[in-house]
């Protein structure tokens, strides 16, 4: 009788054992390593050393599925201190992770390493990570792609191809000099040489042999394109349009949205946006343009960058791709327009879980102030601040840094 409940037993624990096994083999562990390397690189006409990950301008794009654990391993060959924040991904008990310098971790030091351990909970779509100290972001920064768990479908139609789309900025001067002296003058930075797209400011300009002549898509007849469109850029909201088509916008920063079909995009900086291309016009070559959006008087980059998507089979031309301009740098009902139609999905699969009871109410009001500045003319400078406290970035770390 005994041996007859001992097998019973170790039955019912392989039941219970392969039941899980699903659940086990799922989620996987998906390690990278970033090395933080110099690299020179020439873009209107100026070449000049910049900071990058793995050499590569824009950085590599991370890929993971949700629930996936990630090991990113950080090795610092620069001489800046670095970190890396994984923009948008909820750090469920691991804040340490987050890569703001100073205030979730201490910076990464020259000739150190450090390794990034956090697990995608809850989340699928395309984010974004970049380097949260200085102003390094600039040039270190990449996607990121969540994709869904194994065997979940896409709550839209399959796409023939996903396309990353990343844009930025581009400044001929080093821009740690730039964010530098705007902090001893009290004045605005000075704003970007370029816009670019996928680490390219576009064939219009009078460098473009020099700059490989812009990004290029190739795209076939009767397709359709997953682009995934990262904002990289400092401190500006862009418009991303595709001259001739429209999008169906189906996802924004990692939650999938209600689709709706636009021909104008606009994408805040650090935030993301997919969307679907049908590639339904006639055969030929027309311009990707990303472009700035400011409805207040200030000077901006107003350049916008310009890619080509060019059809195929379609034989290569000199012909001029087809451009139609991009929206006023003030377009706000453009900009109002995108933003009224966002809708969150809110299906079975993915509802919108809104807490209906609230506990505490609380009033945060935004604003600027004054602070004092001793190199700045008049001895002030302007600086944001939130119930009229403004935020002193620390220098030296926490001791609690040093118990993760």
């Amino acid at each position: 009788m005994a041996s007859r409940v001992r097998v019973f037993v170790v039955v019912v624990a392989a039941v219970v054992a392969a039941s899980l096994l699903p659940t086990i083999v799922e989620c996987r562990v998906r390690r990278y390593k970033f090395n933080v390397v110099m690299k020179n690189v020439t873009r209107l006409c100026t070449t000049k050393p910049i900071v990058t990950v793995n050499g590569m301008f824009p950085g590599p794009t991370i890929y993971a599925r949700e629930d996936d654990n990630l090991l990113v391993e950080v090795v610092n060959n620069v001489h800046y201190n670095v970190t890396i924040h994984w923009h948008g991904i909820r750090q469920i008990r691991t804040g340490f992770a987050d890569g703001p310098a100073y205030v979730t971790q201490c910076p990464i030091q020259p000739g150190q390493s450090y390794v990034y351990n956090f697990t995608v909970t809850g989340q699928r779509g395309t984010l974004l990570w970049h380097a949260h100290i200085l102003w390094l972001r600039a040039t270190v920064h990449g996607a990121m792609v969540i994709l869904p768990k194994l065997h979940v479908p896409y709550p839209f139609p399959v796409p023939h191809k996903e396309v990353i789309i990343i844009l930025g900025e581009w400044w001929n001067s080093d821009v740690e000099a730039v964010i530098d002296e705007a902090l001893a003058s009290g004045l605005s930075p000075n704003v970007s040489d370029a816009h670019t797209i996928n680490g390219y400011p576009g064939p219009m300009s009078e460098c473009a042999s020099q700059d490989g002549g812009g990004y290029k898509l190739k795209v076939k007849s009767g397709n359709k394109y997953l682009l995934r469109i990262v904002n990289a850029a400092l401190n500006e909201e862009l418009f991303f349009r595709v001259s001739g088509h429209r999008f169906t916008v189906v996802e924004t920063d990692g939650i999938y949205t209600k689709p709706f079909v636009t021909d104008t995009i606009l994408v805040g900086p650090g935030q993301t946006t997919n969307a679907i291309l049908s590639a339904d016009a006639s055969p030929g070559r027309y311009a990707i343009t990303a472009s700035t959006f400011l409805d207040t008087p200030i000077p901006v980059d107003k350049a916008p960058a310009i890619a080509v998507i060019r059809y195929t089979p379609t034989p290569t031309t000199t012909t001029a791709a087809t451009l139609d301009p991009p929206p006023a740098v003030n377009a706000t009902p453009v900009a109002f327009a995108f933003i009224d139609s966002l809708r969150s999905l809110n299906s079975a699969d993915y509802p919108a879980r809104v807490p209906m009871e609230v506990d505490h109410s609380l009033l945060f009001a935004v604003g600027v102030g004054v602070n004092p500045c001793e190199t700045c003319p008049g001895g002030s400078r302007v600086v944001a601040d939130i119930n009229n406290v403004t935020f002193l970035m620390p220098k030296v770390c926490s001791h609690i840094f040093y118990n993760f």
